[in-house]
């Protein structure tokens, strides 16, 4: 409990309850990506405390760890919210100025840059946060406070369905190898697309408590459309990268989205053989972040 107090919660906004993981560069912007791996490992404490309790202090543990992990999920899916006119846009149009942003103020939920000056749509940051409401929801954690927000909910679900073929950023926010902003059809993306939808599926009613009013739809052909279309990419990631270490969230934690053994094997060898290295993995081949051609080009 200390440790996480010292390493994860203590990044923890107290009034909004989101994270910040890069307060020196970006102070107080609020990654939704970040935040979700954020709850992710509180609320795997919470489930820790709540399963071995032994004494009244332990319980009061878990219950303040599930609190942290509600209030983050709750400020994210406000935040979402927000922009709930953007989500009906890029039904209709799919353009990359109506997505959802990817990252936002950590002190009052608004939008911290504009809808051009970022590569905000992420398909597989959005679909990684349903995944999760649905994990945390089933654990009994309540997140969903209202009628308004199912709604929403549903409409996320609409937003990702169609993201085996939507083009995206993808997981590093930067589209095709090159770094030019243009977009990519990414597997990491659509594993984790496919994982909230089935997530979603399964969980039943948000509020918990069997309504019919707080379920959430999903076309069982678009699950079968994402699994298709991730089985034929992988072990590749996009067109331009020949594999990712992306992917390894696809066909490990916390999307667990392959379903064939054979072909999430090949995918983590391949990613081990082309990727790895004395310290871990690189990103993608031929990676440019902060070298000097992309720094110039970037001044330019």
């Amino acid at each position: 409990m200390v440790l996480v107090q010292k390493t994860i919660l203590f990044c923890q906004d107290p009034v909004t309850g989101l994270f910040v993981n890069n307060p020196e560069q970006y102070p107080s912007h609020a990654w939704v990506r970040d935040n979700v791996y954020a709850v992710q490992a509180v609320w795997a404490m919470h489930r820790a405390y709540q399963k071995r309790a032994e004494f009244d202090e332990d319980l009061v543990k878990a219950h303040e760890l599930g609190l942290n992990c509600v209030k983050c999920m709750q400020s994210l899916l406000e935040c979402m919210l927000r922009q709930a006119d953007k989500v009906e846009l890029f039904k209709r149009q799919q353009k990359k100025s109506d997505c959802l942003h990817a990252k936002y103020s950590a002190k009052n939920k608004a939008t911290v840059v504009a809808d051009n000056d970022w590569g905000h749509l992420q398909i597989d940051a959005v679909s990684l946060f349903l995944l999760t409401l649905a994990q945390i929801t089933a654990s009994g954690l309540q997140v969903v406070r209202n009628f308004d927000e199912v709604a929403f909910v549903q409409n996320l679900v609409y937003y990702i369905e169609t993201g085996y073929r939507t083009p995206d950023f993808g997981t590093w926010e930067r589209g095709d190898k090159t770094n030019q902003g243009i977009r990519e059809l990414n597997a990491s993306s659509i594993g984790m697309a496919k994982a909230a939808l089935q997530a979603i599926n399964d969980i039943g009613d948000l509020f918990g408590d069997g309504s019919n009013v707080s379920i959430v739809h999903v076309l069982p052909d678009e699950i079968q459309q994402c699994s298709a279309v991730l089985c034929n990419m992988l072990p590749r990631e996009s067109f331009s990268k020949e594999t990712d270490a992306a992917l390894l969230s696809v066909i490990s934690f916390p999307a667990f989205a392959v379903d064939d053994f054979s072909l999430a094997t090949l995918t983590r060898e391949t990613i081990l053989a082309t990727l790895g290295g004395r310290y871990g993995c690189k990103r993608f081949l031929r990676d440019g972040y902060k070298t000097v051609l992309e720094v110039i080009a970037f001044c330019a």
